[in-house]
């Protein structure tokens, strides 16, 4: 189980809080444990922790998500936050883009534009029911950008070297001020990198990045439904400016079983029977994912009736436990018959006409109070 405490307590707010109440309370706690400002020992953790919770309960899907599965329904979802720098990139932009580096001095304002992450890329991957299941490995083609070996992505021409960029001073940051209002933003003229490049690479323009490629071996989990997303890490765009490569983001897409249908965790099975096995009971060999099953179907089984077949479902793959298999039995009454099958039939029906059941006895008492 996850030792993580709860989003909204960490931010101190409701659970039905609104997103004014929410972005209030994480600068609250921003400022309050603001490594430049905070003495406290754990200030950076306290920090970290804040703004994991806030990435979270700010975006209304993750938010969704949270509030129905917890933090296992948001793993692999939200931005990992691997230290103080990574958040004043990723929230800088609601403090008013230089607010931390214009209160504590240190982190933002006067510094150099922290390299940029690469984007991410997103592939489909398509299943089996049985894939989807049991887990799979997959091999995905898809094209990336990467460093250009020719300038050793520097986007300068062999020879040459990148120059500081003379509008920001190589801060990749200009400040702009309109009464007391002061607003950082990236530099216009460098696009936030500091450097400009006078003689840019023939082979990649200017850019630092080629374009190839690239084949992976997938490993997905068993229990992927439909719609998830399985997460490879550090495989997506390289960065434009030195920062970490973006990830490769697999879409599942779950094909139509011609058995079966997904519930959940569960199977349905929807099984022909005949009206003799309904009436008298018997054993029958029903399929699973694993393997056929024998099910015993009771005598007087009604149509519709469900039957379950414990842990013959599909792996939950949050907490690693199987669902069932639903077996749903329906009579099937067939639309040709033998000339002996007729006869026992109208035997059968002249038996039940002396012999009314109790529901048919119902229906007919019911007809002679309408009547």
């Amino acid at each position: 189980m996850s030792n993580k405490r709860d989003y909204y307590e960490v931010l101190g707010v409701e659970r039905t809080a609104s997103k004014v109440v929410i972005d209030r309370a994480y600068r609250k706690l921003a400022i309050k444990y603001h490594p430049d400002s905070s003495k406290a020992d754990d200030a950076v953790e306290r920090f970290k922790e804040a703004s994991e919770a806030y990435e979270v309960l700010a975006d209304s899907q993750k938010r969704s998500r949270y509030d129905q599965f917890g933090h296992a329904g948001v793993n692999g979802a939200g931005q990992q936050f691997n230290d103080v720098e990574d958040i004043f990139e990723a929230f800088g932009e609601m403090f008013g883009g230089g607010m931390f580096g214009d209160l504590f001095g240190g982190r933002g304002g006067g510094r150099r534009r922290r390299s940029r992450r690469g984007a991410d890329i997103r592939c489909n991957v398509s299943l089996t029911l049985d894939e989807a299941a049991k887990g799979v490995s997959k091999d995905i083609s898809f094209s990336r950008h990467v460093g250009c070996s020719t300038c050793d992505a520097t986007g300068a021409a062999p020879g040459s070297k990148p120059e500081t960029c003379t509008t920001c001073g190589g801060r990749g940051q200009v400040v702009q001020s309109a009464g007391i209002l002061r607003v950082q933003t990236a530099c216009p003229h460098c696009g936030g990198s500091g450097q400009q490049i006078s003689q840019p690479c023939g082979d990649c323009r200017g850019t630092g990045l080629q374009t190839e490629t690239a084949e992976l071996t997938v490993e997905i989990p068993a229990g992927v439904d439909d719609g998830m997303r399985v997460r490879v890490q550090g495989e997506g765009e390289a960065s434009a400016d030195g920062g970490p490569p973006g990830d490769v983001y697999c879409f599942i897409t779950v094909k139509p079983h011609e058995m079966f249908r997904r519930d959940g965790n569960n199977l349905v099975l929807q099984l022909p029977i005949s009206y003799s096995q309904a009436a008298l009971g018997a054993d029958i060999e029903v399929p699973t994912l694993d393997g056929p099953e024998s099910l015993r179907v009771e005598p007087g089984t009604q149509n519709g009736e469900v039957f379950t077949l414990r842990g013959k479902g599909i792996t939950d793959p949050r907490g690693g436990r199987h669902g069932d298999l639903l077996v749903q039995v329906f009579i099937e009454v067939p639309k040709k018959l033998s000339a002996e099958q007729e006869e026992l039939l109208r035997k059968l029906a002249e038996h039940d006409a002396e012999s009314v059941l109790p529901h048919r006895k119902s229906f007919l008492e019911k007809m002679a109070d309408l009547f």
